[in-house]
């Protein structure tokens, strides 16, 4: 099985099939990236278990693969504190009016370089599952 695992704290992801990492990324985060994202406008990238929901080859950001969030208890969450959860959160590239950013510098995604991003979405497919912990 293929599989993404992002950890948040090692700011590092890493591709894998069964338990062989298969490539590992360095990546950049939301600007505010510790904790887990509740509402939009937070600046966090979520933590727990989603899947890969969508492709985008004409992204602002090179190319990117959408991630499930929010899914039905973020959603609830949220509706508790009576605010939206957000959502749009992706894996993309660094598109050039970024580049001088810090390294975390997404509104909630995951961002790599545009070549790594390259391989990123050719070799990963809609439905593969992605655990992001903290």
């Amino acid at each position: 099985m293929t599989q993404i695992v992002v950890q948040k704290s090692q700011r590092r992801m890493f591709l894998l099939h069964n338990q062989e990492v298969l490539k590992a990324y360095d990546i950049g985060l939301g600007f505010s990236p510790e904790g887990h994202k509740q509402v939009e406008g937070d600046g966090r990238t979520p933590e727990g278990m989603y899947f890969i929901d969508r492709r985008n080859p004409n992204s602002n950001y090179h190319l990117s693969i959408g991630i499930s969030y929010p899914n039905p208890a973020d959603r609830a969450f949220a509706e508790t504190l009576g605010k939206s959860p957000g959502g749009d959160i992706f894996i993309h590239g660094r598109p050039w009016k970024d580049r001088k950013g810090g390294r975390d510098w997404t509104a909630g995604c995951i961002a790599v370089t545009d070549r790594e991003m390259e391989d990123i979405y050719a070799m990963v497919r809609n439905g593969t599952p992605i655990v992001i912990t903290p």
